[in-house]
């Protein structure tokens, strides 16, 4: 059997975005800061393998509590004792459900029908006596109400005082749910919660817990899997030098960029949030942006990625380098460092190569500052997603993490493997990136990531 729930509470206070955060859907309804934007009721079913097991209602914010509580009140003839369902079906036949309080009217049908309510609060208001009134007239219904207190990550909220209040108002089960951004356990909370009250539905509420759990577990595989493929495009990614230095320099400098920004994008698919919710060249990082690319050293530095006396120094381990060009490589040292660890299998696909670069030939390839840059810029992006409600609107805010191993140190072995190997990266022509040491170099740097 399907749960029903209605998801009430007040004008704004952010029933559309709790739902938009539980359905993982960024377009359900209208999430505004203006008040009254739901006018009627929408609902969203979640299912596993294929059967519904929770249908939610998001309805009308109530705007009268006040006026109707004292119409119920009224409605009483001489010597009646109506209960609350009695005096609110009663209600509902009357013009006044269809006039003067018409929208509280739609919500109170739906919480009928329903199994359960989430009365949603918005923490950093003041417990004013509306919304007492509010509950009143709700809990006449005769429904099992959870609360679920919003904004509590605020530094306006007034999670104390809302407690209290509930308390005094017999409500003591509650759940704290950030829309915005939700704790990474707020749907098992909730869910679990919701469990106490309803405990016939205790089933369908569990298997739902364990899909999220399921979810967010090979979300999170799946987007190391994406990191990992871009970190290894860009270090086996080559372009031979020609006269035109500058601009072959200039067109590798935007193949990277363009590769990454299509990791973003697909990041950004992968956790169902919009394509312009965040751009790889202006992410944010603490109180500023990431107006600088990848190529300009003062980003590095604003990562804290080690660079000695400048991007040169980070990446250059001697005097076999011939040139350093704004985060690429440019010479054979490279090539030599990738054939000297890399053994018989690395220098039989090098042959060729190996010889063009001791006739005097030359290619650019990624610089490692540039590819921890692109590794700690990823990362944190994957947490930021992972942390982020599908009712935010602000940008997406990105926090400086640990990541001390990419930021300083050698890099991985696999990153340096793949410079020997050309045919890993998209960006090279005549690419395999079907071939099974490529799937299993993606593989052993997924477990790093």
């Amino acid at each position: 059997m399907t749960l029903k729930l209605a998801v009430v509470g007040h004008t704004n206070v952010g029933k559309t975005s709790l739902l938009r955060t539980l359905t993982r859907d960024v377009g359900f309804g209208e999430v505004s800061h203006r008040p009254s934007t739901t006018r009627h009721v929408e609902g969203a079913r979640l299912s596993v393998d294929g059967q519904a097991l929770l249908e939610l209602y998001d309805t009308p914010g109530l705007e009268d509590a006040i006026a109707l509580l004292d119409y119920l009140e009224r409605l009483e003839r001489p010597g009646e004792r109506l209960d609350g369902p009695a005096r609110l079906a009663r209600f509902l036949e009357g013009s006044e459900a269809r006039q003067r309080f018409e929208q509280e009217a739609k919500v109170l049908r739906q919480l009928l029908a329903s199994d359960a309510g989430l009365y949603v609060i918005d923490a950093r208001e003041p417990v004013l006596a509306k919304y007492r009134d509010e509950l009143a007239v709700l809990g006449s219904c005769g429904k099992p109400l959870l609360p679920v207190l919003n904004f509590v990550t605020s530094a306006q909220q007034r999670e104390e005082e809302w407690r209290d209040a509930l308390a005094r108002l017999g409500l003591h089960a509650l759940v704290r749910f950030d829309t915005v951004a939700p704790p990474l356990d707020g749907e098992r909370r909730l869910y679990e919660s919701l469990a106490l009250l309803l405990e016939k539905s205790r089933p369908q509420l569990e298997r739902l817990i364990a899909d999220h759990e399921q979810q967010a577990h090979a979300r999170h595989a799946a987007g190391l899997r994406l990191i990992a493929e871009l970190l290894i495009d860009c270090a086996a990614c080559r372009r031979s030098v020609g006269a035109d230095q500058q601009a072959q320099v200039q067109a590798l400098h935007q193949s990277i960029r363009q590769r990454e920004q299509a990791c973003v994008q697909a990041l950004l698919r992968l956790y169902a949030f919009r394509a312009e919710d965040a751009r790889a060249g202006d992410l944010p990082l603490l109180d500023g942006r990431w107006g600088d690319d990848l190529f300009n050293p003062e980003t590095l530095k604003q990562l804290g990625v080690q660079v000695g006396g400048g991007i040169a120094a980070g990446a250059a381990a001697g005097a076999g380098i011939d040139l350093m060009v704004g985060g690429l490589t440019l010479g054979a040292a490279t090539l030599i460092g990738a054939l000297a660890g890399g053994g018989l299998q690395t220098a039989r696909n090098y042959g060729e190569r190996l010889l063009g670069k001791l006739k005097g030939q030359r290619e650019l390839s990624v610089d490692d500052n540039v590819l921890r840059l692109l590794a700690v810029r990823q990362r944190q992006l994957l947490d930021a997603l992972s942390a982020r409600g599908h009712a935010a609107t602000a940008a997406i805010e990105v926090q400086a993490g640990q990541d001390s191993g990419w930021r300083q140190g050698k890099l991985p072995a696999v990153l340096r493997q793949a410079r020997a190997h050309p045919r890993w990266s998209s960006l090279n022509p005549q690419a395999r990136l079907q071939q099974a040491e490529r799937q299993e170099a993606v593989e052993r740097l997924v477990a790093q990531l």
